[in-house]
């Protein structure tokens, strides 16, 4: 059986955006013109078949990344021989169609996990924006996101048929906010109710979408009104796309005319290296535009073969090794969702980066170090499923069967093992207990918590070592009450839930030495450790430094640095680990307020052992107790997570938010018009914003949105720490 498309006609894109752009309504668009489903589902009606889990239907957005595959042949593939279309020599080689694989991910900024772990593994994306808002806070968020994995992206105006809808607002808001590389590819045709269709400035033809639910693309002139504006942007297109290639910018300055498909190519070479990204715009929900957006990432968006090879580190001599997209390499793949599926079981998500895989034979976890057995291969279409008997470099598939993978795990050949860079993730913010309402509830609670930690790796459960409760944490208020609802109708399980509790950390802000003696004398054996340490704040590394270069003395991870000092044996080898384990324990215990210390760097500079009553209980026991006397000398603060709040509202009520986000410890970045309204941005405290929707409701007659978002953690102010560790005790 060989694959059904080569590899270069492969696409695995990501949707991506802010809250209520308009992504999920885009891919179904997508996935009806691509003839994946044979009606629309609507976001609003709770009909969309990219939304498939209750909640997000209930809610009508967007909680976890749907996956699918769909299928589509370009508009040009089919133009007529005169078109000025058909200047496109791909038209011919692309008449049986490109293979789109494509991530539909949330917007909300409490399930920002799935669009970082989609991101890592796709290989483009379509960034949507809200043609009346531009730029929010969650898409200079994904657009960070993309640009750490380096994902090249094109951009997409949507919902220019909205009131206040502006596509040079928007752009505008794209330029200062996001890149100076951004380029219009299309002009709208009309903005608001008289939104027609779109220009394309590259080719110079209009288009109207029309027929059933927009479904045929028809090549219109371009207005009278539209020509001037049309012809100063075409020149300013052109121009950037030159300035990308020497022999095509010698053509044009010498007054030569460069033909569109050398013009698509270079746009494309631009795209992919990230130079310049082009700028599409339309109405998803009114039919127009989205076409030619496929269009887009058919010409502009890499296939598996345009990116570097995938470079990863070979477990046995700890070298970096690559792996190119090819069929014929030695398989390897990531892992990078778990799913529970109530018919078949955990759903492993992978994406292939090389060679193939069948379905029935055995898969190495260079992770875990382990063998699994892959037992069936399902292509995802959101909920639904279609067996694949192999799988090859490039695609996305799901594996049943896999008993220990879990996310970010490396999945391989055996004999060539690689372990290939792990997916980073951010820390959750908010906890909150959780206790199970009856007897019968309790044995199935850990386990539903244990499946839905696998599922989403911000999700965390720990219990109290004081009170013996279970307190789960997440990325928000949202996160946390979407995990009870789904633990309720999936598993069956009825919990009592607390108060959401703001996720604090302590550090400290200065040096400082201790050293304590663990000493132990019963009957028999005694126990005898003794460790002298210094801490210190732990300076960030700098950037682009390599983790695997430090010296050999030193372990680090992302907020923790332990370093071995110790001379002369005068504490033997073999205790040291057991220092490391005690003082990494009395960081998890907190100094004021039992909350866990972070960014610390921890020398072990001295210290003693007795040759018979020396353990390592007892020098993990030394470790942690004075890892606590120095850390208490150690001008030890508590800090809080930060959120980024953007508030929109009429400006009447301008300075009621203003004076409320004040009071709220908020300080006020800048403030601007968005149409007729107002928009403030501002930092505030996350303990500040519990129960903020409510209040801001009731003080703008319910016509105030906001958003918000993690930003940092800083210091609290003295009063507060105090009130946080009496609360505390």
């Amino acid at each position: 059986m060989d694959r059904d498309y080569p590899l270069d006609r492969v696409r695995n894109i990501g949707i991506i955006a802010h809250i209520d752009a308009g992504k999920t309504t885009v891919s179904e668009r997508i996935l009806y013109y691509t003839g994946v489903s044979h009606k629309i589902g609507e976001v609003h009606e709770g009909e969309a078949t990219m939304d498939w889990m209750e909640q997000e239907r209930e809610r009508g957005i967007t909680i976890t990344a749907a996956a699918t595959t769909a299928f589509w042949v370009p508009t040009y593939a089919h133009a007529d021989k005169d078109s000025p279309l058909n200047s496109d020599s791909q038209g011919e080689s692309l008449g049986s169609g490109v293979r789109i694989n494509i991530i539909d991910t949330p917007g909300h900024v409490d399930f920002t996990v799935e669009v970082e772990r989609s991101l890592k593994v796709l290989d483009g994306g379509v960034v949507v924006f809200d043609g009346v808002a531009g730029v929010e806070p969650q898409s200079e968020t994904v657009w960070r996101q993309a640009d750490k994995y380096q994902v090249p992206r094109i951009c997409f105006v949507n919902k220019m048929d909205r009131l206040g809808a502006s596509f040079e607002f928007c752009y505008k808001t794209i330029l200062e906010r996001l890149t100076k590389k951004a380029v219009r590819l299309q002009i709208p045709m009309g903005e608001e109710s008289a939104h027609v269709g779109v220009i394309d400035l590259l080719t110079m033809t209009g288009y109207h979408f029309e027929g059933e639910l927009g479904k045929e693309v028809k090549l219109v002139p371009i207005p009278e009104e539209f020509k001037v504006v049309a012809e100063k942007y075409h020149h300013e297109l052109v121009e950037k796309i030159v300035g990308e290639d020497d022999a095509a910018m010698n053509e044009y300055l010498e007054g030569k005319i460069v033909s569109v498909a050398q013009l698509k190519a270079i746009l494309r070479r631009a795209t992919i290296s990230g130079s310049i990204i082009p700028v599409f715009c339309g109405s998803a929900l009114r039919n127009k535009g989205v076409q030619l957006v496929l269009d887009g990432v058919v010409d502009y968006l890499p296939s598996p073969l345009d990116i570097p090879p995938v470079a990863g580190i070979d477990p046995t001599t700890g070298e970096t090794i690559t792996r190119p997209p090819s069929d014929e390499a030695s398989f390897a793949a990531l892992a990078f969702k778990l799913q529970t599926d109530p018919y078949v079981g955990q759903l492993t998500y992978f994406r292939v980066y090389s060679g193939t895989l069948e379905a029935g034979s055995y898969v190495y976890n260079a992770t875990k170090n382990e063998r699994e057995r892959v037992g069936r291969i399902l292509r995802m279409h959101a909920n639904q499923r279609e067996e694949v008997k192999k799988v090859y470099a490039g695609e996305i598939a799901a594996l049943v069967g896999l008993k220990n993978t879990t996310t970010s795990d490396t999945l391989c050949d055996e004999k060539q093992p690689i372990i290939l860079e792990r997916i980073h993730f951010p820390e959750p913010v908010v906890s909150l207990r959780i206790e199970p309402k009856t007897k019968a509830d309790q044995e199935k609670m850990g386990l539903a918590l244990k499946k839905l930690s696998d599922e989403d790796p911000t999700f965390r459960i720990k219990s109290d070592p004081e009170t013996a409760e279970t307190i789960i944490s997440g990325m928000g208020e949202l996160h946390l009450e979407i995990i009870v609802d789904r633990m309720k109708r999936e598993f069956g399980v009825g919990a009592n839930v607390g108060q959401p509790q703001v996720a604090y950390r302590e550090t400290i802000t200065k040096e400082a030495e201790a050293e304590h003696k663990y000493i132990k004398q019963s009957g028999g054996k005694g126990q005898y450790g003794h460790v002298k340490l210094r801490v210190k704040p732990l300076e960030p590394l700098a950037e682009g430094a390599d983790k695997k270069k430090l010296p050999k003395n030193v372990t680090r991870e992302a907020d923790f640095e332990f370093i071995n000092s110790i001379k002369g044996g005068v504490i033997p080898q073999e205790y040291i680990p057991a220092v490391e384990k005690g003082v990494r324990e009395g960081l998890d215990r907190g100094i004021l307020a039992g909350y866990q210390v972070v960014n610390v760097s921890c020398e072990l500079v001295h210290g003693s052992y007795h040759e018979v009553d020396s353990s390592e209980l007892a020098f993990k026991l030394a470790g942690s107790m004075a890892l606590q006397d120095a850390a208490k000398h150690a001008g030890p603060v508590i800090l809080e997570p930060v959120m980024k709040v953007e508030v929109v509202v009429p400006e009447k009520w301008m300075g009621d938010i203003t004076g409320n986000l004040s009071g709220r410890r908020g300080q006020i970045e800048n403030m601007e018009d968005r149409g007729h309204l107002k928009v403030v941005r501002a930092k505030v405290p996350l303990a500040e914003m519990f129960g903020y929707v409510t209040q801001l409701r009731s003080m703008t007659e319910g016509r105030g949105t906001f958003t918000m978002e993690f930003d940092s953690y800083l210091a609290v102010p003295q009063t507060v720490a105090q009130k946080i560790i009496e609360a505390r005790q």
